[in-house]
């Protein structure tokens, strides 16, 4: 079988997903950053969106994080990452999906809403897809396990994760906390990043902080161009 190659950013919390899948896999690969400020006209031929992460395997190119994961899922199927059940499997891509459409936009928000007010609806929506997630997912799914399906994680916790590795910086930049209520998931953040494929390859809070320090919105009007580049992922939360 051929190398993987796996074109990603640093500070993308999407390529991290795919990185962190790689590494609870322990499958090996070749690693190609780009740099999302300045990507080097090369690689529209890799990616139409321009967009990391991309995978290339035997021949093929896939992009979005959520594909690539069950691409990777379907071709190295040890350690299982996803439920036995067709109806497991169904909700495991249920909160996927809302990790996509719900949390990461609204943490983006936070952090780059154009305007005060913006960001306070932020802060609001992200309140209410944390309750969702505390409630609704760890709470009736996990059992008395700490990740997402009970004892063992899937493609779902690592499709979170990395959002909860940045929480720390978006508490000292905008002064939003996780409630500590949220027993749940402060147990589920625990317990991933205690795996070695995170600690492998973790940033510490401050490599985020300096980030979202130097693209801070202003007081009114639109947030920076700048953040629609260096930190467009986290910023926009558009691509998955």
């Amino acid at each position: 079988m051929s190398e993987l190659k796996l074109y990603s950013a640093r500070a993308c919390p999407y390529a991290h997903r795919t990185r962190l899948v790689l590494g609870e896999k322990k499958i090996g690969f070749e690693l190609i950053e780009i740099d999302l400020a300045n990507k080097p006209a090369w690689y529209g031929g890799v990616s139409l969106y321009g967009k990391v992460p991309a995978l290339e395997h035997d021949g093929v190119r896939i992009v979005e994080s959520a594909v690539i994961n069950e691409y990777l899922e379907e071709v190295f199927p040890e350690p299982r990452l996803l439920p036995r059940e067709p109806a497991g499997r169904a909700l495991a891509r249920i909160w996927i999906d809302f990790a996509n459409t719900r949390l990461a936009p609204a943490f983006g928000k936070v952090l780059w809403g154009a305007s005060p007010a913006d960001r306070e609806a932020g802060k609001k929506e992200l309140g209410a897809a944390l309750d969702l997630v505390e409630r609704e997912a760890l709470g009736k799914l996990s059992s008395s396990g700490p990740y997402f399906f009970g004892a063992e994680p899937t493609l779902v916790d690592f499709a979170f994760y990395p959002w909860f590795e940045r929480f720390r910086a978006l508490e000292q930049h905008s002064g939003f906390e996780l409630p500590r209520a949220h027993e749940r998931i402060r147990a589920f953040w625990s317990a991933v990043a205690a795996r070695e494929s995170v600690k492998a390859i973790a940033n510490p809070t401050e490599f985020y902080v300096d980030r979202y320090r130097a693209h801070r919105p202003a007081a009114t009007g639109a947030a920076p161009a700048a953040a629609a580049t260096t930190n467009g992922r986290e910023a926009k939360a558009a691509a998955r």
